[in-house]
């Protein structure tokens, strides 16, 4: 009796305290419930070792250092395998050449899933961006391909080195700036230039507060709004509320140009040409606009800060864009921005062995990535350990990039190096399998141009936070997921302009 009536007086408080209160305290209490039916679990006899953490504490670990982590549960439970769980997500971490293997070739194992549930960070519009048919990402996938086709891309340099030329001039005679500011703007400008149509790219104000937008989604990303999309947490609502901003921007785009009646030649209009649907044309321009602009921003920032850090390497890429243009004679009162636009697309790939070199070790030493995946069935096994249906699967790229029997001395930039094995999938840094990344033609001409534009246009050095030169450039930090960045403030990159013209 005494414990009955403790619990209606409980109620009673709970209940005149408010929404707020009784809300969250549901939410607590689910979370508690949850958390103890999974350790009650029983895993199977070949199921990987279980991390000896409650999956509530697994939580912002995962989230916030994932790459500490990661490496912690490898290290506490001796296996190349192991499992935890992010409330009722079972997911399993696999690394190894065998895992690596079977990870990037099982058909059952879905990306989408695995990215949409454990990533959260894409823009998600039901129909638009998330729950899409297999038709509809078919048919983006195919528009991408066509934006990469030859006569497209070439016709996309020009216009891009007159983006890359008018940005660079905002930055002045000489400086400083983080390159996570000014250069992953810049790869913004021209991802939005690629990826969409000149009523957005043609107005900075418009490509500024978009790229703010997806900032808005990047910072709300947390635990929360990741497993828990459902609870109104003031990042939820500023996600949400972003996400409608960045839709009404490209439905508006859209609008605008169909009821001009005027034809560009930009990815919007052929998309509009091709017939495609709406929510395929606005699906495609949200959801690529980020994913690209994320992953070649990083790049750019990282390859400059590299450069800058290594001269030798700085002094070979800007010789080789030289000999470039030795080809392509013109008039010397031509900018920089017009010469290299006069280099072919065929030039630029197949010509300049320097800067792929150099892109191929940034991202191997500076691209965070952890691969996401979905079991979606049936159950399988990765190196005789049991991967339920239903179960998420995790490969760290740091297992095989940062692997010193694969790269001896794995943190250093070194440009010339090759891999010291012949195992499969030994570098993936455009992804392995039947995952690779079906937007790196773009991304590679984006990477050589920017680079190339910087390096005749400017001298420049790492400095750090005193803006004293050092002489290495900062390590890349893996816990930060989307861009590996150091610490705020902790270094810059210093500039002075050369004499000529961009």
């Amino acid at each position: 009796m005494p414990f009955s009536v403790g619990l209606q007086a409980a109620s009673v408080a709970l209940l005149s305290a408010g929404f707020p209160v009784v809300f969250t305290s549901a939410i607590i209490i689910l979370l508690v419930i949850i958390s103890i039916t999974s350790s009650l679990q029983k895993d199977a006899a070949d199921a990987p070792a279980r991390l000896p953490i409650n999956s509530l504490f697994a939580i912002i670990p995962f989230f916030r250092r994932r790459f500490d982590f990661l490496n912690w549960g490898f290290e506490v439970t001796g296996k190349s395998s192991f499992q935890f769980d992010l409330l009722r997500n079972n997911v399993i971490v696999v690394s190894g050449e065998s895992a690596r293997q079977t990870f990037f070739s099982a058909k059952g194992l879905d990306l989408t899933e695995g990215f949409k549930i454990l990533s959260g960070a894409i823009p998600m519009v039901r129909g638009v961006t998330s729950d899409l048919q297999t038709r509809r990402i078919s048919l983006i996938h195919k528009r991408l391909a066509a934006v990469q086709k030859n006569e497209q891309l070439s016709m996309l340099i020009p216009v891009m080195l007159e983006d890359s030329r008018r940005m660079m001039e905002t930055w002045g005679n000489s400086g400083s700036f983080d390159p996570f500011d000014n250069v992953y703007e810049l790869i913004f400008q021209l991802t939005v230039r690629s990826l969409s149509c000149a009523e957005i790219s043609d107005d900075p104000c418009v490509v500024s507060r978009l790229k703010k937008l997806y900032d808005t989604l990047d910072v709300g990303t947390t635990p929360a709004t990741v497993l828990l999309p459902w609870f109104p947490t003031p990042a939820m609502i500023r996600k949400v509320w972003a996400t409608k901003e960045i839709y009404d921007i490209v439905v508006a785009a859209i609008t605008a140009r169909e009821q001009s009646g005027v034809s560009k030649n930009d990815t919007l209009q052929m998309l509009l040409d091709s017939g495609d649907e709406k929510l395929v044309v606005v699906g495609f321009i949200m959801g690529l606009l980020i994913a690209g602009a994320r992953a070649t921003g990083t790049t750019a920032c990282w390859m400059l800060t590299f450069l800058g850090g290594h001269p030798e390497w700085r002094d070979k890429a800007k010789t080789e864009v030289e000999g470039l243009l030795a080809s392509y004679p013109l008039a010397s009162s031509e900018s920089l921005a017009s010469q290299l636009a006069s280099i072919s697309l065929e030039t630029w790939e197949a010509q300049t062995p320097v800067l792929d070199s150099i892109i191929r070790e940034t991202l191997r030493v500076a691209q965070p990535h952890t691969a996401m995946r979905r079991n979606l069935g049936p159950e399988m096994h990765i190196d005789g350990q049991l991967v339920p249906s239903g179960a998420y699967v995790v490969y760290p790229f740091s297992d095989v990039h940062l692997n010193s029997e694969i790269y001896p001395d794995p943190w250093k930039f070194n440009p010339d190096r090759q891999p010291e094995t012949k195992a499969a999938y030994s570098y993936v840094g455009w992804g392995g399998g039947t995952t690779t990344c079906l937007g790196q033609r773009l991304a590679r001409v984006e990477l050589k141009i920017v680079t190339a534009l910087f390096l005749l246009g400017f001298n420049h050095c790492v400095v750090d936070g005193s803006g004293k030169a050092v002489p290495q450039p900062p390590l890349p930090n893996w816990n930060d997921i989307l861009l590996c960045r150091p610490p705020r403030g902790s270094f810059s990159l210093s500039y002075e302009r050369s004499t000529a013209a961009l």
